[in-house]
Parts: structure tokens; C-alpha cells; sequence
């Protein structure tokens, strides 16, 4: 059910992840035994399919993961011409990699109010409310520089005590939107200077990652850059992406004379 809705392909040794996580569904919805529970998320195809996939989506991510991404992308967008820029982050998850963007944007230009507009994604409606919100436990920033949160971080005070929210400036960049890789359209429209899916193709079979990819070639910029996370390759995609850097793709070029007529 999981593969056919979210193209997410869990190999048995996710067996116990998939128990322990649908049980806490169970016990939530009052029911006794995982047949009745599929079967009513199956008539259900609403709020609970909902709850269905969130549950067992991973969201592990971090400010600045894979730190080498960042400073390429600062010097990829000072080196276009065209304004405004666009940048997407297709998967969000709880909303790091896409504020992360929006501080390499602020550090770029020099600007709490750059020339960039950052659209953000994820299948997952339950991480992207704590995205929209910019709020995080303060662990999960102690790692980063002080400089780093003076500037884009402010404390919590009183009942929020423990926790920071990003600056106003920064979530006022970015659009958070749900969306599924696998639908059949995407609520988003007109082409990125940069997209950034890492991290993603690795819960996918090579076609269903054959399939996004295709998709995501004609919204790049014939500039554009796709950004993969540190174990994923594109290689079966040669027809679409060329390898530019570490994890960075760039436009084949048979694509881009296909696209040039």
C-alpha cells in the first residue's frame, strides 16, 4: 500500500519499524488487529491514509547535513544573472535542509531579504506544520555556530523556554506545500535554478527514481543544478543528469538540445 501511494519500498529488515509504528496507529483509533486497520485505511483514503503514511515516513535531517552542498550553492547563485532566483526543496521533512537554504541565501546576498524564492515540499503533512513553524529544541541547534544562531535564531522565552524559532525573515522566504513524488501533477509550476532531493531516492526502486528524475529534468534551468544526497547515484539517468560535483548533477546535454529543438 505504502509503495503504490508514496513509491517508498521497505525491505523486510524494516519489519519491525513498520509493527511498531502502525501498532501506535491501532492503539490511537480503538482497534484490535492490523487487518481491520488496513482495511478501514484502505475505505478510508482520507484523514487516517494520511496519518497511514505519515507514520511510517523517515524524517531524519539536520541544519547544514552535508555541509559541502552549501557552499556550492552560494556560489551558483551569485554566479546567475537572472532575479528572482528559485530554489526547491522537494524534501523538506521537519523543515532544516529548506531553512538552511534560506541562510546560504541571506550569507550570499548579504540580505535578511534576498532575490530568492525557496518552495518547499513534503509528502508528509505532520512534519511540514513544524516546518511552517521554525520552531526546534534547542538540541537540535547546539551544534551550530554561535555566530550562526545569534544571527538567524531567536531564544524562547517563558512556556517556550528550550526552544528557538528561526527568524521571521527566513520563514517569510520559503512556501511550504504537501506533495507526493509519485502524483500524477505537482502543485508547483515554472522551472528552478536549483533543486535539492537528498536523501530521498534511496527509499525508491531505480524506476520509480528513473520516473522523478525525468520529471525533474524539464523543471531545471538549462543553468540548473539537482543536488542528491552523499549515497545516492543518477547514473541510470545519464540520459537526463551528468555528474558536475560530489552529489551535484547538471543537465545532460542531449537533454538540453532535446529541449532546444
Amino acid at each position: 500500500m505504502l509503495y503504490q501511494h508514496s513509491g517508498i519500498k521497505l525491505n523486510d529488515s524494516k519489519k519491525d519499524m513498520v509493527y511498531s509504528r502502525l501498532a501506535r496507529r491501532l492503539r490511537a483509533c480503538g482497534l484490535k488487529s492490523f487487518q481491520d486497520y488496513l482495511a478501514w485505511v484502505e475505505d478510508d483514503q482520507g484523514d487516517e491514509w494520511e496519518a497511514f503514511i505519515n507514520s511510517l515516513t523517515t524524517n531524519l535531517t539536520a541544519f547544514f547535513r552535508e555541509p559541502h552542498h552549501f557552499p556550492l550553492l552560494k556560489e551558483h547563485v551569485l554566479s546567475l544573472r537572472k532575479r528572482p532566483i528559485r530554489l526547491w526543496c522537494s524534501a523538506s521533512s521537519t523543515g532544516e535542509e529548506a531553512y538552511t537554504m534560506a541562510m546560504t541565501m541571506v550569507d550570499a546576498f548579504d540580505s535578511y531579504k534576498p532575490p530568492v524564492e525557496i518552495i518547499a515540499t513534503d509528502i508528509d503533512t505532520h512534519v511540514l506544520g513544524k516546518a511552517q513553524a521554525g520552531i526546534y529544541p534547542l538540541e537540535r541547534v547546539e551544534k551550530l555556530p554561535k555566530e550562526t544562531l545569534k544571527r538567524f535564531f531567536l531564544k524562547g522565552s517563558g512556556s517556550n523556554i528550550g526552544y528557538v524559532q528561526v527568524r521571521k525573515e527566513l520563514r517569510d522566504m520559503i512556501s511550504f506545500h504537501p506533495l507526493n513524488l509519485l502524483d500524477a501533477s505537482w502543485p508547483i509550476s515554472g522551472t528552478f535554478d536549483v533543486i535539492f532531493c537528498r536523501n530521498v531516492m534511496i527509499y525508491f526502486d531505480k524506476d520509480t527514481q528513473y520516473g522523478i528524475l525525468k520529471r525533474f529534468a524539464p523543471m531545471l534551468e538549462p543553468h540548473g543544478l539537482l543536488f542528491a544526497g552523499h549515497s545516492e547515484s543518477l547514473h541510470h539517468a545519464a540520459d537526463f543528469f551528468k555528474l558536475r560535483g560530489q552529489t551535484v548533477y547538471e543537465l545532460a546535454p542531449r537533454f538540453r538540445r532535446s529541449e532546444g529543438g
